[in-house]
């Protein structure tokens, strides 16, 4: 069973943590500072800090990190961490990247949501070196699954977190690297404002991928029936965009049935 520190804030770093923790030793967790979250923007610990402290695992939140750093382990693995890491601590020790794309087909930030806006069906998680370049590391190991017609991002998220785990199982503590292909880079920038916007003319399948790719963590943004809501759930269906799924501003989720008898 190898030592390993694990770096990771966002719920996909949690749910790697979470799995990590049943099967290896993790002496620790660096995560990102507590930060304001949800309406009464109270501070709150990221989704990784709740997972390390329900199972006992020490936690260190700098605001940067630094050569003061100190971890006596095996190998640090990165998952949706979202800090820098210099060149010193690289350089010190062995840390490996998780990232749910099949490399070097969508470094960067959204990985997952880029790859379901475009429609793709089938992604994969890498196991890379961290380097100094966005995504660069050679890779330690690699493998496919297919992306369902209707699967969301956190179906995505959840399959990537599993995979991931039983990747880093084989190759934790001394992984054997390849050099990622020249060919075939793609970069997944983060999504934004405009990411989220519908436009409910366009093909049925386009604006059902948008929703899919953005549920259920951020939401798209459209104009229903004159409201605007963020929609959640769609299909299609004979080529045509059913909605299933709504949240009406100030309101919580429902089906759309139910935001339909609302405007009655």
């Amino acid at each position: 069973m190898a030592r390993i520190a694990v770096a990771a804030t966002a719920p996909f770093g949690a749910d790697v943590l979470e799995q990590l923790a049943a099967r290896h030793d993790v002496t620790v967790l660096l995560t990102r500072p507590d930060a304001p979250r949800g309406r009464g923007r109270k501070l709150a610990p990221p989704p990784a800090k709740e997972v390390a402290e329900r199972h006992g695992i020490p936690v260190l939140q700098p605001e940067r990190l630094g050569p003061e750093v100190l971890l006596d382990v095996d190998a640090v693995v990165v998952a949706a961490y979202g800090l820098l890491i210099p060149d010193t601590l690289l350089d010190r020790g062995l840390w490996l990247n998780v990232h749910p794309s099949l490399l070097p087909r969508w470094r960067g930030a959204a990985p997952v949501e880029r790859a379901i806006m475009t429609g793709v069906d089938e992604t994969g998680v890498t196991i890379h070196r961290t380097v100094k370049e966005l995504d660069a590391g050679p890779i330690a190991a690699q493998r496919k699954f297919p992306i369902g017609p209707d699967d969301n991002a956190g179906a995505v998220f959840e399959r990537a977190a599993r995979v991931a785990v039983e990747l880093l199982d084989d190759v934790l503590p001394e992984p054997a690297f390849n050099p990622q292909p020249d060919e075939g880079i793609t970069y997944a920038d983060k999504i934004t404002a405009a990411d989220r916007e519908l436009d409910l003319s366009r093909p049925a399948k386009e604006v059902h991928d948008r929703v899919r790719a953005l549920s259920p963590h951020i939401g798209a943004r459209g104009v229903v029936e004159g409201r605007p809501v963020l929609v959640w759930r769609t299909r299609v269906d004979d080529g045509q965009l059913e909605i299933l799924e709504v949240q009406p501003e100030g309101k919580r989720r429902m089906t759309y049935e139910e935001f339909l008898r609302g405007l009655r």
